[in-house]
């Protein structure tokens, strides 16, 4: 649509400070995008071009800023001062955010302009972006297929070209998922990497990240958004030199296991399987020692008690919804799979959480002693094609059935939410009916570096991110 929609959020940064291009001019060109692409994609719960383009008068060409005049969205679960923050439900609808995240603060310090807020599945639950009320959020890929969730909207902004980067966030797979979904990388930081105040101390399964179309973009990001933020419960330790220096240099031979199996002995479809391959072939002739290896995954019944965990904290959210309307929500206003986990974690007491956090640990101390022999692990990143619009958004009479439908869906992913360990998925090619194929590469404890170096050898020896959806169908 314009020679920005495919420039990478460091490049859109050079040109800017460069005087090639105008903070305003990228802004502008991003807008045109949203209003021709969006009525189609529906990533967006707001936009604010207004708003947008007077903070992008502020940036000069002469700004040091990593990302001076980039344009960029935050997902619709972190608050933006003066954004609708509905959280994808009716029962937040018409609310506006009085302050504003940390990470949105660390946003703006580096350059970023902030053109709006990204859809979401309501409360941020299923791995589909479908929530009733803001609306099917669709693959730019395919719109007849899921961008995924639940940072669906981010990622269908950034793989249709209408932001070279947006805001997510990932509690069980919610950033790396819509990256496999739309041919994005999405990396999950290691816990406490990036702070979640002044809402939260800390978050134990969630983190929050960036979806993009490099590696670069995202190490550059993660240096931006990572640190500690007063009053933060947890944090990660600052990194010994910044990412996107560690990119410079090679990871050396590393010890990689590769495996298709999963804890939840979901099938795997076969173009997951392929794309695993592919990721193994490149990864040997990347000079890697690569091995038929995985984790001793706990039994199937560990979905159940990370579903508890899981559902008590997406509980405590609608809780304190419920505490500024002052009523309990009514039928039309949260979602059947939301009020059944609203209704199962109010009947779970705190004992019964706390020892399901207690068997989580236990589980993740027994994944973590693998990666004492092995660097990397690479799975697929999904065992299942791009859900078709309207296959799992937990609406039905059995919601959760959808939600135990998802697992089938992505069953690779959570685990590492357990576990704190840094994970993203990437690109490695495309199948037969023209949607992204990915993998995920999961890292040690900390060492987002030596996992983005990985990402970034297998990006120069596959480049992907030229990569441009079909032309969106006239009306």
């Amino acid at each position: 649509m314009d020679d920005l929609a495919f420039v990478s959020a460091a490049e859109t940064a050079a040109l800017v400070r460069a005087g090639a291009v105008s903070a305003r001019e990228a802004v502008e060109a991003a807008l045109r995008r949203i209003e021709a692409l969006d009525p189609q994609l529906n990533a967006f719960i707001q936009v604010d071009g207004e708003r947008a383009l007077a903070d992008a008068d502020q940036v000069a060409p002469s700004d040091a800023q990593p990302f001076a005049g980039v344009p960029v969205a935050v997902k619709g679960n972190v608050p933006v001062r003066g954004f609708e923050h509905n959280l994808g439900s009716r029962l937040f609808a018409g609310r506006r955010a009085e302050h504003s995240a940390y990470l949105v603060r660390r946003l703006r310090e580096a350059g970023f302009v902030i053109v709006g807020v990204t859809n979401l599945p309501e409360f941020a639950i299923l791995p589909t972006t479908e929530p009733r009320h803001t609306g099917i959020t669709r693959n730019p890929w395919d719109p007849s297929r899921t961008p995924g969730g639940s940072s669906g909207g981010s990622a269908a902004a950034v793989a249709s070209g209408m932001l070279p980067l947006a805001h997510g966030n990932d509690g069980g797979g919610s950033l790396r998922i819509p990256a496999a979904c739309c041919g994005l990388v999405g990396l999950k930081p290691s816990r406490g990497r990036v702070s979640s105040g002044p809402d939260l101390g800390d978050s134990w399964l969630a983190a929050n990240g960036v979806l993009t179309r490099t590696v670069a973009d995202t190490a550059l990001a993660l240096d931006v958004l990572g640190g500690y933020e007063v009053g933060d419960a947890n944090w990660a330790p600052r990194p010994l030199e910044p990412y996107v220096t560690a990119l410079r240099r090679a990871p050396g031979r590393l010890r990689i296991a590769v495996t298709a199996s999963n804890p939840f002995g979901a099938p795997v479809d076969e173009e997951a399987v392929r794309g695993l391959r592919l990721g193994a072939e490149l990864l040997a002739a990347l000079g890697h020692e690569v091995v038929e290896a995985a984790p001793a995954w706990p039994a199937p019944d560990a979905l159940d008690v990370f579903i508890d965990v899981f559902g008590s904290m997406i509980a405590l959210g609608i809780d304190a919804g419920v505490r500024l309307a002052g009523h309990e929500p009514g039928e039309d206003e949260i979602e059947p799979l939301s009020r059944a986990l609203y209704e199962r974690a109010s009947g779970t007491s705190a004992v019964a959480y706390l020892g399901a956090v207690a068997q989580l640990q236990a589980i993740a101390r027994g994944l973590v002693a693998f990666f004492a022999d092995h660097d990397v692990l690479v799975t697929p990143a999904l065992a299942q094609r791009p859900l078709p619009v309207g296959a799992c958004n937990g609406l039905g009479d059995d919601p959760l059935a959808d939600l135990a439908r998802s697992g089938l869906f992505t069953p690779y992913t959570s685990l590492f939410n357990v576990t704190g360990q840094p994970a993203l998925t990437l690109p490695v090619g495309f199948g037969d009916d023209g949607l992204p194929t990915a993998v995920q590469l999961v890292g040690k404890p900390l060492n987002e570096d030596r996992l983005l170096q990985v990402a970034a050898q297998m990006e120069a020896a596959h480049p992907w991110a030229r990569s441009r959806p079909p032309a969106p169908a006239a009306d």
